[in-house]
């Protein structure tokens, strides 16, 4: 069992390239395989949770060859794709089983999604429901996997209204849509990450976006291209969470996706006081870039506007951090999603901050959080092998006087296989044992 142990450190310097963004670099692979020629990918991020996307499609058939952080895919078209030999495992991966589930749904072939024990436990039915109403044929444990997908069903379009702003359920409507009869239509109660989308584009279907209605019509095909995979968001909000609340930091951190839909940390840090610039902004393969200025910031508290909350869910672990050190008291309500993520994101959170001497209360749909000083941690805190979990209390070491030990880290490597590396090389003091 992996630990971390954050020690103290003073400061934090330098000009940071974090690896590449994960919902990207999935899409990348699932697109490529369904695309007819040869898609190349640069900037693919090499963690565990992208790898078991590639290593699926390969099990059906798809010749990807990769090096580094370049794949290369040699597309079988949009009905290319063969039975594997085997359940697929996806690890895990949350955005692996519920975007394929659309991709697997519409195949002539029988197929099993598997994954580790934390994936086993996840609720699927927000994606077998609509699959299901298209025509698909899924069994599950009781809403979660594994997932039987019963292939050679005629999948029919559908006009979906998300419960929940989920752009994994988004996505894998749209994906099954690409098989279905007609026009399957997506319309979302909040704005969520539009990789999906603007990846589809980028290989030539035709996606109609409307305010906040999606739509595609069936039976098109895609159109292989390059794909640059630019610096994960996600992993970037460690960094810049890490910067605002060291002494006397000073990062950079380059050529990070700033994709509209995903920039709620930088607008949360913002109106928390963060000192926080972006320069260099550009457009490479649809997707937008920039580079990240983060300095020591004197932060306050904020009642966080509902209308960011879907367009910063997976970095909340890291702003309540932030929210730890800010004067005053954070308020998060409106993110009942992050109890379903690779751990329950609230609860976990606040047993860590408790840990520390944080004050914090815990609501149905989200926390609030008093600012306040990390004193000398009263137990090992417990990641529940959360890759976000770990790393937001690593960073939580830039401001406490005393090492912290985390427990279960070994899923960092599903989404930042250098994390420590490019930590302590910023001048962190982290060690993995």
């Amino acid at each position: 069992m992996s630990k971390f142990i954050a020690s103290p450190a003073n400061s934090l310097s330098g000009n940071l390239k974090v690896p590449g963004d994960k919902s990207i670099s999935h899409r990348s692979i699932m697109l490529g395989s369904l695309s007819n020629g040869i898609t190349k990918v640069s900037g693919f991020l090499e963690g565990e949770d992208a790898l078991s996307t590639l290593k699926a499609f390969q099990a059906m058939g798809v010749k990807i060859e990769r090096e580094g952080d370049n794949v290369t895919i040699h597309g079988v078209g949009i009905n290319g794709l063969k039975k594997p030999e085997k359940a697929l495992d996806l690890g895990n991966s949350g955005t692996s089983i519920r975007l394929m589930s659309g991709i697997l749904a519409a195949q002539a072939f029988d197929c099993e999604l598997v994954g580790d024990e934390s994936l086993s436990k996840r609720p699927m039915g927000r994606v077998i429901n609509p699959l299901k109403e298209m025509g698909a044929v899924i069994e599950s444990n009781d809403g979660k996997p594994p997932l039987k997908i019963t292939g050679g069903q005629k999948l029919k379009g559908i006009q979906y209204d998300l419960p929940v702003a989920s752009a994994q359920v988004k996505s894998c409507v749209l994906l099954a849509g690409l098989y279905a009869n007609g026009d399957t239509c997506v319309t979302e109660p909040a704005p969520t990450r539009d990789h999906t989308e603007r990846m589809l584009k980028g290989l030539g279907y035709d996606v109609r976006v409307n305010d906040n209605k999606m739509c595609l019509t069936g039976g098109g095909e895609l159109t292989a291209t390059q794909i640059q995979v630019p610096s994960d968001i996600s992993s970037s909000a460690f960094f810049m969470v890490a910067a605002a609340i060291a002494p006397q930091a000073d990062i950079t951190l380059l050529g990070v996706n700033i994709n509209p839909t995903r920039t709620g940390v930088i607008d949360i840090l913002k109106l928390m006081g963060a000192n926080l610039a972006l320069a260099n902004e550009r457009e490479i393969g649809g997707e937008l870039l920039a580079d990240i200025r983060i300095q020591s910031s004197e932060l306050k508290g904020i009642n966080i506007p509902q209308e960011l909350v879907p367009l910063a869910i997976d970095e909340f672990p890291a702003v309540f951090i932030a929210a730890s050190c800010a004067q005053g008291e954070t308020v998060l309500t409106g993110a009942r999603e992050l109890r379903v993520k690779e751990s329950d994101r609230i609860q976990v959170m606040a047993d860590g901050l408790n840990i520390l001497g944080i004050e914090n209360e815990v609501l149905e749909d989200g926390i609030k959080i008093q600012g306040g000083e990390f004193k000398k941690p009263t137990a090992m805190i417990e990641s529940h092998h959360d890759h976000r979990i770990s790393m937001s209390f690593a960073v939580a070491s830039l401001r406490c006087d005393y090492p912290i030990e985390i427990n279960g880290v070994d899923n960092v490597m599903t989404s930042f296989p250098n994390f420590v590396e490019l930590a302590n090389s910023a001048g962190m003091d982290i060690a993995e044992i």
